[in-house]
């Protein structure tokens, strides 16, 4: 997918980076970081402005945010559980709420930084948990900014050597996204004990 959509950056330019951007955020299968490194490649080599790329690909992301917590806002656990039943998809949801169960707002900007292969899923289960929309927008936005920032700026700097750069972070998500899974299911496992141990004290 990577090659067709670098294959029509020349006709549409930045406005397929907004528009790409935007539906990964809605957790749509689209390499949007890898899109984004090499569209700073594009930028160094003056296919247009660094700036321009910067600004629409945060439009992009910002407004894929908002429409992701918009509905998971109004569809709440029903649209989680549609999730959860894809198991491609269950371990990552899994470790995004997890992720937003320990640590607020701050879960939302470090799955744009960090781990942001939880990005699009933390999004949804803001919204469903009912976290607070100014907290979410304002962690969205600075995350939004570090992601766009970071990507365009790899791409711009390191032109030549994209493919290696995009291994290498790649091979690193992938830790770091093993690991937020691992976490996740020791926080599931010692939130079960506790709900169980709770329960059988009721009886009691």
């Amino acid at each position: 997918m990577i090659d067709t959509l670098l294959a029509l950056v020349p006709t549409y330019g930045v406005w397929l980076i907004m528009i790409s951007v935007c539906l990964s955020c809605l957790a749509l299968p689209i390499p949007s970081s890898m899109l984004v490194m090499a569209a700073g490649g594009f930028a160094a080599a003056g296919d247009f402005a660094y700036w321009q790329l910067v600004a629409f690909a945060f439009v992009g992301f910002a407004v894929g945010d908002q429409i992701a917590f918009a509905i998971a806002r109004s569809g709440g656990p029903r649209l989680l559980e549609r999730f959860k039943r894809h198991a491609k998809t269950a371990s990552v949801l899994n470790s995004a709420e997890a992720l937003v169960a320990r640590r607020g707002s701050t879960a939302v900007v470090l799955s744009r930084t960090v781990v942001s292969p939880v990005g699009p899923y933390v999004s949804y289960i803001s919204g469903a948990l009912r976290l607070s929309w100014v907290k979410f927008t304002s962690a969205a936005i600075l995350g939004a900014m570090l992601w766009c920032l970071g990507y365009s700026w790899l791409g711009y700097a390191f032109a030549s050597h994209i493919p290696e750069v995009a291994s290498m972070i790649g091979n690193f998500a992938g830790i770091i996204l093993a690991g937020a899974a691992g976490g996740g299911l020791v926080w599931w496992m010692v939130r079960s004990y506790r709900r169980h141990q709770a329960e059988g004290r009721d009886d009691t």
